[in-house]
């Protein structure tokens, strides 16, 4: 039976690359929702458009929406037959539900939803120190990648940027909106006997060992 995962966690935490790592190595099908948003809006389809006028008044996609986009690639049968990791989707529990119901009515089940977790402070540390470079998008960090030389890319030599998202107050309201949203879905997931809880804040090899221990659990 195909593994089939939830990823979820805060900005930062790393979701990327273990989504990555576990296409990598299981060649489960990545379905990362702000992916398959820009996707269908950049199609323009029915759906694309509908979240988009949503987003382009500030305001949340509804379920409905987002379920629907969703859907047609979690139910793909690539997606049956090589088992999927989710990425920014559920984000309430309405759409957990909704997303249990509809896999139920098509036989297929979540193995485990794993949590990557890490204090708010470390995910301000690694974000704020983020620099982009506007020109040809490569990114960079003050600590962990710092360019060669100070404020210029090495790639294209453009000026590098901190991006509006990476500034710490807004860090800071992105991690407060997280965990109102995301504790209610812990809570359903846990209640079912499927969460598993990651130290995330640690080498991307040490979380992905522990993400496939508790696989097998």
């Amino acid at each position: 039976m195909p593994t089939n995962l939830v990823l979820i966690g805060p900005p930062g935490v790393g979701k990327g690359t273990q989504a990555a790592l576990l296409v990598e190595r299981l060649g489960l099908l990545h379905l990362a929702s702000g992916d398959i948003f820009r996707s269908e809006i950049t199609a323009g389809t029915e759906l694309g458009l509908k979240a988009k006028a949503f987003m382009d008044r500030g305001e949340l996609v509804p379920d409905d929406v987002t379920i629907g986009m969703m859907e047609a690639r979690f139910t793909s049968e690539v997606a049956k037959k090589r088992g999927f990791v989710l990425d920014g989707f559920p984000r309430t529990v309405a759409q957990a539900e909704a997303l249990d119901c509809k896999l139920k009515s098509l036989s297929i089940e979540i193995t485990r939803v794993v949590s990557l977790e890490i204090d708010d402070e470390i995910v301000v540390a690694r974000l704020s120190g983020r620099r982009t470079c506007p020109n040809c998008g490569r990114i960079y960090h003050l600590q962990t990648k710092p360019p060669t030389a100070e404020g210029q890319c090495d790639n294209c030599g453009g000026a590098l940027q901190v991006r509006a998202d990476d500034n710490p107050d807004t860090i800071r309201n992105r991690l407060s909106v997280f965990h109102e949203r995301s504790e209610p879905v812990l809570a359903y997931y846990a209640g079912l006997g499927r969460l598993h809880r990651v130290d995330g804040d640690r080498k991307a090899e040490d979380v992905y060992s522990d993400v496939i221990e508790g696989l097998i659990v």
